[in-house]
């Protein structure tokens, strides 16, 4: 069973609870890919609709996979090798199900919990043997449309007092860790 994870820019919320698409940042591309490679994940999506962002991610790819950061540091060019940029997150989904020869479940996280989803870990995709798809969303959150197609929502991460706002990079990673870190779990089926 292969892990995929989607890093959301459009739909997501913003502050007022409105449908916004938000920004790329370098940052999140390369940092999310090195957590994906880490945990051994079949593939990352960075997910925006906003041609000059998707301009912007294969530049930063191309120059990490096949230009001067490639031969200067080969372990950014390995982690990197699993990010693709999408228009959306069906594209995603398709994209996974040419792969894999079926579609994904998706699977949400929200730094508050959610309604009419079940608080499951992907544990119970990988026992069915299907693909999966984590969605992580920017800005504050994920579009209710997101969270209504979802198969299931992964446990909010809480810290020890009421202030509950990671960067999504460190929140991917803590997610990735609860997942599969120190159990010899192999998110991309590749035993």
């Amino acid at each position: 069973m292969s892990v995929y994870l989607a890093l959301v820019h459009h739909p997501v919320l913003d502050r007022a609870g409105d449908v916004i698409t938000t920004a790329v940042t370098n940052l999140d591309v390369h940092d999310i890919a090195r957590s994906a490679r880490t945990y051994d994940l079949a593939g990352y999506f960075v997910v925006t609709p906003i041609e000059a962002q998707r301009t912007l991610v294969e530049r930063i790819l191309g120059h990490w996979r096949d230009g001067a950061g490639a031969a200067r540091v080969p372990e950014r060019s390995a982690a990197l090798a699993l990010c693709e940029v999408v228009d959306s997150v069906e594209d995603a989904a398709r994209e996974i199900a040419s792969r894999e020869g079926e579609a994904p479940e998706i699977w949400i996280t929200s730094a508050r919990a959610t309604e009419g989803l079940t608080d499951a870990a992907i544990a119970g995709a990988r026992m069915r043997g299907c693909p999966s798809l984590v969605l992580f969303g920017t800005g504050h959150g994920l579009a209710p449309s997101l969270v209504e197609a979802a198969t299931g929502v992964i446990a909010p991460i809480r810290g020890a007092g009421a202030y509950n706002h990671l960067s999504v990079r460190a929140a991917v990673a803590i997610t990735l860790d609860r997942l599969f870190g120190e159990r010899g779990a192999n998110p991309a089926g590749s035993d």
